[in-house]
């Protein structure tokens, strides 16, 4: 193991923080912008910014155009687009090696009272969508009055939107200016904005600002009844309810160019398809220290594959210019030996994830539930497993076997957990399933359920590295009694059995192992382990599956309770920490390896495309990059 180093910020003060004057720059633009300024179909540049827009400091100040070529799965996979054009109130940003820290996204400055309950937010004067209509705290007051309390729409908020039951409150001060107020202190609220507060209308996440102007001819607090009706027709749902969210026909960026949008790019040509294709925003806020108007890059396009050997045929014949997702650890050799070939460059991040299975404690088959439920079935399948081999024949050693846990250099990592049931012993886990009463077995060796039944379990999965690595848990949890049945199943698939309750195992890298905190959800159960659980939680019993009186997730739900109103940082972090350990030594995800590089294929005429940073779903991804500030050199 190498040796610890916490790059993570640790605690953050009040803090104001102020874009850098852009009023002494002359601004420049895309020759593709300039163009439609020429026709009349743009207002000059100047026009399109704020009064002092953010200025980013790039590595080097680059040129405009290119096309951005990528790849992706269908209509299902948003993720990889969604992380390159996310904008946060708050983001992170880190340097090199450097610590995570956050910075304003969309707005001039924040800050945050002495007891942690307002948190106040001035977007930039001038700001503006990306069809030009100004963007203001009318924008954030239709957020919160029409849409976020709006039941009709959201029947429910999300815990960490109501700490303690009680929804955050939103006071609009000015056109600029707005307050959120809690009951109670909430020292986290910051890094949760900077993990969910884009503009995306996911409905239940603190996004903040829709465009009101645009989205008000789907919402029922302005639009008749007919109207309505004639959207839903129009966009193909049953309801208007369904124009609405992150999957929704009007309101998700993925599906509709027509949404205005404060991203670097815009959808341009939608899914399905074999190409999606992205279109810079005119009116991004941002420059570079040269004052030219950011992105650099005109384009971004993403080519439909089947199958990973496809996608490495793309990167090998030089078709893709940079990305991250989907480039697998298990083929590091692979893309090493043909870099020349393809004109690119192997580059690696660090990895805030764990390979895991991921068992269904809420599943619909009673008696696998109930296997699953008891403590040493878990840790009998744990400890069944043989990562060091995993990790060098799939992995090509560059990972490390360890359980689902904070990794290193997470304010959270604890060593002794990083090891929970993660040693190799075959014998023991065979002890333990006979210690539960599954000594019958068939003629094939394989042990019987309570049932009669053999004791099977479907394990679904989805990314390249699941077929080779399930043979070898396959090989291992035959030689305890047990089959394992891997199935390959698309995203879309994947998706709607996790929201269906309909999987019983899944296997994929479970993450937001970095800054716990901004998002505990995951190991709260939600679109995870126990999903049904969650719901109960996070809707006080209105939906999902009440937890036994006796469980320890209940535990779970009480330590995120107490961090989310705690007085100060010291307790919150204390309450996150039992949560994690209660998490961990519960055995509910079965961590098989991890710590392992996240490596991107970059072409050698892509610019200011930083290495050495932490890829996290809560860092945004390849998104952490500050992707507008990349270029291709012409």
């Amino acid at each position: 193991m190498s040796q610890r180093k916490n790059i993570f910020t640790s605690s953050l003060a009040v803090l104001l923080a102020t874009c850098l004057a852009g009023s002494a720059l002359a601004f420049q633009e895309s020759p593709m912008l300039t163009e439609q300024v020429k026709a009349g179909k743009l207002p000059p540049v100047d026009q399109r910014l704020p009064e002092k827009p953010t200025v980013m400091q790039v590595e080097q100040v680059g040129q405009y155009g290119g096309n951005w070529r990528r790849a992706f799965k269908g209509p299902g996979d948003r993720w990889g687009p969604t992380k390159l054009m996310e904008e946060r109130v708050v983001k992170w940003s880190q340097k090199p090696g450097g610590e995570l820290k956050l910075v304003p996204g969309y707005i001039s400055s924040y800050s945050v009272s002495p007891d942690s309950r307002e948190f106040t937010f001035t977007l930039l004067k001038g700001l503006k969508w990306s069809d030009g209509h100004p963007l203001t705290t009318e924008d954030v007051r239709f957020w919160y009055d029409d849409v976020f309390l709006n039941k009709d729409i959201l029947a429910n908020i999300d815990q960490t939107l109501a700490p303690g039951g009680k929804p955050m409150q939103l006071e609009v001060i000015d056109e600029q200016t707005f307050k959120v107020k809690f009951e109670q202190p909430y020292v986290y609220f910051l890094e949760i904005l900077a993990k969910d507060s884009t503009g995306d209308p996911s409905l239940d996440r603190p996004s903040f600002v829709f465009p009101k102007h645009y989205l008000k001819q789907f919402n029922n607090h302005y639009a008749s009844e007919e109207q309505l009706k004639a959207a839903a027709a129009k966009f193909g749902v049953p309801k208007w309810s369904d124009l609405w969210g992150s999957k929704g026909a009007a309101t998700a960026w993925w599906q509709n160019p027509d949404l205005p949008v404060i991203t670097a790019w815009k959808i341009e040509k939608p899914a399905p398809g074999d190409l999606v294709t992205m279109v810079r925003n005119p009116y991004y806020y941002a420059v570079d220290q040269a004052g030219n108007q950011l992105p650099y890059i005109d384009r971004i396009t993403h080519r439909l594959f089947s199958d990973q050997e496809a996608f490495n045929l793309m990167i090998v014949q030089g078709q893709i210019d940079m990305q991250m997702r989907y480039v697998e650890p298990q083929d590091f050799t692979f893309y090493k030996e043909n870099e020349t070939k393809g004109n690119y460059k192997v580059r690696r991040w660090t990895q805030a994830q764990t390979w895991a299975l991921v068992p269904n404690l809420n599943m619909k088959d009673e008696v696998l539930r109930g296997l699953f439920e008891k403590s040493d079935f878990r840790q009998a399948l744990s400890i069944a497993i043989d990562r060091d081999t995993i990790n060098e024949l799939i992995f090509s050693g560059l990972a490390e076997g360890r359980q689902a846990s904070p990794v290193s250099g997470s304010p959270n990592f604890d060593a002794d957990l990083e090891k929970h049931w993660a040693e190799f012993d075959t014998a023991k886990a065979n002890k333990l399933l006979d210690g539960i009463g599954l000594t019958k077995k068939d003629a094939d060796g394989f042990r019987l359920r309570p049932d009669g039944k053999r004791l099977q379990i479907v394990v679904e999965m989805q990314h390249a590295n699941g077929p080779k690595t399930m043979e070898l848990v396959a090989a291992n949890y035959k030689d305890i009694g047990v089959e394992l049945l891997p199935r390959i199943i698309d995203r879309t698939q994947w998706d709607a059995n996790r929201d269906n309750n309909e999987f019983q195992m899944q296997w994929y890298p479970f993450d937001r192992l970095s800054v716990v905190a901004a998002d505990p959800r995951i190991m709260m159960g939600n679109d995870s382990y126990a999903n049904q659980y969650y719901l109960w939680y996070s809707t006080k019993g209105k939906s999902g599956i009440e937890p036994p009186a006796d469980h320890p997730i209940r535990k779970v739900f009480a330590d995120w309770d107490a961090a989310s109103k705690a007085a100060d940082r010291k307790a919150a972090d204390a309450a996150v920490n039992d949560l994690i350990k209660t998490f961990v030594t519960q055995g509910w995800v079965i961590g098989v390896v991890g710590e392992s590089p996240a490596i991107s294929v970059v072409k050698t005429n892509v610019m200011n495309f930083p290495d050495n940073l932490i890829e996290d779903d809560i860092t945004r991804g390849e998104g952490l990059a500050a992707t507008q500030q990349m270029w291709m050199k012409q």
